[in-house]
């Protein structure tokens, strides 16, 4: 059964509380959304409310997934370029999909509703998103139509001697 994606949704403590679960369960599965495992709710609590606080502003949008049974299943942040040069395109941050859901095309659903919502969005020509080399993820970005654009070679330091690539990816929306 397809997920249901909401933009901009009512933050409630239901939602709060499924979006913790949903990034300390990637997390410790070992997805690439800025924390390595293991981690608790306690761990992640804060940078979810810095992506609050940055909703508050005004500065960022949240798309969520619903599975059937109303629980969150997926959830990206698009945020807006402060700089006046670029206000053009958008990042998405955070973007994840619950483990007990993977391998069933979710990702390939929450990233085309991205680009949509993204449509939506007056003066936004393309989205920009970073992932971390080592996983494949920038294998599965491109299925989905995005072009890397740039790599930093071990930018991202996940533990002593274990050095990824940060890798900058690009889809264009018109």
């Amino acid at each position: 059964m397809p997920l249901t994606f909401t933009l901009d949704p009512a933050v409630t403590p239901e939602l709060r509380d499924g979006l913790l679960d949903l990034w300390t369960d990637v997390s410790n599965a070992g997805g690439a959304v800025g924390f390595v495992p293991p981690v608790t709710r306690d761990v992640v609590r804060p940078e979810l409310v810095k992506q609050f606080a940055t909703m508050a502003e005004g500065r960022a949008r949240l798309l969520v997934g619903h599975d059937e049974s109303g629980r969150v299943a997926a959830t990206a942040f698009l945020t807006f370029n402060t700089h006046r040069l670029m206000t053009h395109w958008l990042w998405l941050y955070t973007v994840m999909v619950h483990p007990r859901h993977q391998g069933k095309g979710y990702g390939r659903d929450l990233l085309a509703a991205a680009a949509d919502a993204a449509r939506g969005i007056d003066g936004i020509e393309a989205i920009r998103l970073s992932c971390r080399g080592g996983l494949g993820l920038e294998r599965f970005y491109a299925s989905c139509g995005y072009k890397e654009v740039g790599r930093v070679p071990g930018a991202i330091r996940v533990a002593p001697g274990d050095d990824r690539d940060d890798i900058t990816l690009l889809l264009p929306l018109t």
